[in-house]
């Protein structure tokens, strides 16, 4: 099976998806500083290269709350990524399980809970915001338990939505009512290869975890506008005790970047804190992950389990935030790319090279598992 880098898929996506899409998952917000950092910040982590180890034996196995996967890795929610690909959480899904890590779908997904489940099979892992409609948001934590979800991780840093300019560029979120829907088919109908097959034939307009709210209203305008309305600028740490109440297994917070919130996570019985500035999507300006990870590691590391997530795009990056402290690692790009450029098969060829990029990236550092990954790799 031939190799993908990160690079090749993303060039594939832009030749793929309308502009309104690529730049929806390409983007960042404001003037992209973060999202430029997290990559940028990631890179400059220089590895020790380590010679004449017996290295013959690679073992990438890990284990998150109790269970046990191929790699450390879990594949990131990624809001409407239904629309990469035709049913694209659903692919997905499909995807990570062949490969042996776990899924997380986003609350904003295409594809709703019942449909992952029905493809997926396995637990997989849920993701959830906290919004105005309360009700709504326990009908979620009661659905992700009903399907069998093994962890929620609950993403806090969604206050507010970031200001991205390049949606309002692209007339994702700007343009209302008609006049951005006409903008965008526009740019559908340039891509005719993604308009026959996701738009035409994939269903895409629905919002499976949405439609109880949403009431029939399945456009892209009405799915904003719907989110500018509901997103819960009052949302606090008391918040976290109902969640945890209603939720007996892992949970995990999405969207730290600073070690007293992560000790405050822990404090109140969190099984875990995902370090993340939202891929650079939320405060522009923001730490980077690479730059956040290893104080936030040594704070609450020895109470609960630290993952990280934001520019990503090979498996010597995931040895890279294994070693400032992460336990595991979410991709979330990386897959959308994927599945953008081919589909169910982008994305298990993306799982196949990132297999093979983190075996070479301990091999040449000289470790055989991931548990031998530590700082001591770091020049």
């Amino acid at each position: 099976m031939r190799s993908f880098a990160a690079v090749d898929f993303r060039r594939e996506a832009k030749r793929r998806l309308p502009h309104f899409l690529f730049d929806y998952v390409d983007g960042g917000a404001g003037d992209e500083r973060t999202l430029d950092a997290n990559v940028a910040d990631l890179a400059k982590i220089v590895l020790r290269q380590r010679v004449l180890r017996d290295v013959s034996a690679l073992d990438p196995k890990t284990s998150l709350f109790g269970v046990e996967q191929s790699l450390p890795v879990v594949m990131a929610p990624i809001g409407i990524g239904g629309l990469l690909g035709r049913r694209g959480e659903a692919q997905a899904a499909r995807a990570a399980l062949a490969a042996g890590v776990p899924f997380c779908l986003s609350t904003m997904s295409i594809c709703g809970l019942g449909e992952v489940k029905a493809v997926h099979g396995a637990p997989f892992w849920f993701q959830l915001y906290v919004m105005r409609d309360r009700a709504f948001m326990r009908e979620l934590i009661a659905r992700a338990a009903e399907m069998g979800c093994s962890a929620l991780v609950f993403t806090v840093d969604m206050a507010v939505p970031g200001i991205r300019y390049r949606d309002y560029r692209s007339g994702l979120t700007n343009a209302p009512g008609l006049g951005g829907s006409l903008r965008r088919l526009g740019q559908a109908l340039a891509h005719p290869g993604w308009a026959w097959d996701v738009g035409l034939h994939g269903r895409p307009h629905s919002f499976g975890n949405m439609s109880s709210v949403l009431a029939g209203k399945n456009s892209l305008s009405d799915y904003f506008a719907w989110l500018r309305e509901n997103f819960d600028a009052s949302i606090q740490w008391s918040d976290l005790a109902e969640i945890r109440a209603m939720w007996k297994g892992p949970l995990l917070l999405k969207g730290i970047l600073d070690p007293d919130d992560a000790r405050r996570a822990a404090d109140l019985g969190a099984d875990g804190v995902i370090v993340s500035n939202h891929g650079g999507r939320q405060l522009d300006g923001a730490s980077s992950t690479a730059a956040a990870l290893p104080a936030i590691a040594e704070a609450v590391g020895d109470r609960l389990t630290v993952m990280a997530d934001g520019g990503v795009r090979s498996g010597a990056d995931v040895l890279r935030m294994l070693a400032l402290g992460a336990k595991g690692v979410m991709i979330g790009r990386a897959w959308a790319y994927a599945l953008a450029a081919g589909g169910g098969k982008g994305v298990a060829r993306m799982l196949e090279s990132l297999d093979a990029e983190i075996r070479v990236a301990m091999a040449l550092t000289g470790v055989t598992r991931v548990e031998e990954i530590d700082r001591g790799l770091i020049v």
